[in-house]
């Protein structure tokens, strides 16, 4: 087994733990998996780092629930920060144990931190990539029943955070209503 398959088999038996089985498997392995599938279609040649990174962006998330951080912007920018920061601590820690060196271990943190968005091209891949598995898996029954200028909102924040070629594929690749494909407009 080489070093990236013990590393990816870690992560996915972490996230093996999920509680929510709401799609009949672990939620979080099934989304690392995703993300996995996602990365191999739109970035093939992708780097080690990068294609961990993918893997293991959302490991143990349900430990620290959205609840537990107070409502509103503020509280989710915090949950969300320190997710981040937790996330790149555990890869790492698993990289290290199979061999990666501390060079590769800074690395993912850097990628999973999401750090120099749209400065740094491995950053900005795997924000592309968490997109399309939202788009492609998540959106749909997150957006039921949601406040369509809300609705209308969340998209444009997703598409900014987006390249300029991911908007333009994800235009091509889903069929969102009128009113949300603009946000993907260049």
């Amino acid at each position: 087994m080489t070093r990236l398959t013990t590393v990816l088999a870690a992560i996915d038996a972490a996230n093996a733990a999920d509680p929510d089985q709401s799609e009949g498997e672990p939620a979080a392995r099934l989304y690392g998996q995703r993300m996995s599938a996602e990365l191999d279609r739109l970035c093939p040649d992708a780097s080690e780092t990068l294609r961990i990174a993918a893997r293991g962006q959302h490991i143990e998330r349900w430990t620290s629930p959205r609840a537990a951080y107070p409502e509103g912007r503020e509280g989710y920018l915090a949950w969300r920060r320190d997710l981040a920061a937790f996330h790149a601590t555990r890869v790492g820690a698993i990289m290290a144990a199979a061999g990666y060196d501390a060079e590769a271990v800074a690395r993912a943190g850097v990628l999973l931190r999401k750090e120099g968005i749209k400065r740094d091209a491995e950053v900005q891949a795997l924000e592309d990539v968490a997109c399309f598995v939202f788009l492609r898996w998540y959106f749909q029954p997150f957006a039921e029943g949601r406040d369509p200028a809300d609705l209308r909102r969340i998209v444009e924040r997703t598409a900014r955070k987006m390249s300029a070629a991911a908007r333009a594929r994800a235009r091509a690749e889903f069929a969102l209503p009128e009113t949300l494909a603009a946000a993907f407009a260049d």
